[in-house]
């Protein structure tokens, strides 16, 4: 098969997301690669980002509603159901792909046989973007002690790690995924070159980082069942390296 031939679902959970999702479709719709499809779920929207999605004519671009507001995951998960590419990619709709992003990660997984990837980006800030440099694999415990794995850059190949899920829990549960597939005994890949731009939106879970750490300590402990031993070893170094990620 020609690479060009790889179908690659990309998976995009919306909620009152007209301000950006505009951008972030563009951002596909630039692609280099361009068999693609674009799983848009709408976890119950109140703003006009319906009507934004509908403003982009293109087959490939699917979007849907769910019948209720069920948060993230539940809306990622429903995305996957109707997912028909061997690979499957994630972007958040506030997110955004550089042009080359999805061909070269998907060379990069095709040449070395890798069935989970991820690669490196750029935090938008005002002060000046911060480029999030990647390692060139991952462990479960390596990936416990820094959560380096930037969601709009996951990449699986489902022949290789088999059908995709996300953990349903309301929060973190991307993280908890990451982990779950690192604990079954999956290795995450980096590429380490900046593909991706990551938009720090405020009054998001993620860029509240008090809320976003107790999360993910609860979630260590409630999800991965860790002990209070490890777990305090692991949010040690979680604790720093996210300290570095954002204000370094």
């Amino acid at each position: 098969m020609d690479k060009k031939d790889n179908l690659i679902s990309i998976i995009t959970p919306v909620y009152n997301s007209e301000k950006y999702i505009g951008e972030t479709i563009k951002s596909v719709l630039a692609q280099t690669h361009n068999n693609w499809e674009m799983l848009i779920a709408d976890d119950c929207s109140k703003d006009n980002t319906a009507k934004v999605v509908s403003e982009f004519n293109d087959p490939r671009i699917k979007y849907f509603k769910l019948e209720e507001n069920s948060g993230a995951a539940i809306a990622r998960n429903k995305a996957l159901e109707k997912a028909k590419g061997t690979y499957i990619a994630f972007l958040d709709a506030d997110d955004m792909w550089k042009p080359n992003k999805l061909e070269k990660q998907l060379d990069f997984m095709i040449n070395n046989n890798v069935g989970f990837s991820f690669t490196g980006y750029e935090i938008l800030r005002e002060n000046g973007n911060k480029v999030i440099s990647v390692p060139s694999c991952l462990s479960y415990s390596q990936f416990m002690k820094n959560t380096i794995i930037g969601t709009l850059t996951v990449m699986v190949n489902t022949e290789i790690v088999g059908e995709v899920r996300l953990v349903n829990v309301k929060k973190d549960h991307d993280s908890m995924t990451w982990a779950k597939l690192l604990r079954e005994g999956h290795t995450a890949y980096g590429l380490n070159e900046s593909l991706a731009y990551y938009r720090k939106v405020e009054g998001s879970i993620s860029n509240d980082k008090f809320k976003a750490a107790k999360n993910h300590w609860n979630n260590c402990r409630n999800i991965e069942k860790l002990s209070l031993p490890k777990c305090l070893y692991y949010f040690l170094f979680y604790g720093i390296n996210a300290v570095k990620k954002h204000y370094f």
